[in-house]
């Protein structure tokens, strides 16, 4: 019998060095850690036995990483997104002389 392994499902946020949300688009599928991380005595590297922590799969829907999923029986959590609420505003609110500093 094969070893399930836990995913987790989500779609990524946009990181704060961009302005844009272009890598936020697809859904993720990346592996939970099953082995712990140890650290090398005399180098000081990080490594593991776990090689499924390098491993990323992207899916244009959260419907096809479940597909996956249950497709090489793996048990899986979602994560949903939550989306950003924009407040409108306009330039001139800069110059308003009722607004606290």
């Amino acid at each position: 019998m094969q070893n399930t392994a836990d995913v987790r499902i989500y779609r990524p946020t946009k990181t704060a060095m961009q302005s844009g949300r272009a890598n936020t688009r697809k859904w993720v599928l990346e592996f939970e850690p099953s082995a712990p991380r140890t650290v090398d005595r005399l180098m000081g590297w990080t490594s593991s036995a776990d090689t499924t922590q390098q491993v990323r799969l992207q899916f244009d829907s959260c419907e096809d990483a479940v597909a996956y999923a249950q497709r090489h029986g793996l048990t899986y959590d979602i994560e949903e997104p939550r989306e950003r609420t924009l407040r409108p505003k306009s330039y001139a609110e800069n110059f308003r002389t009722d607004r606290v500093r």
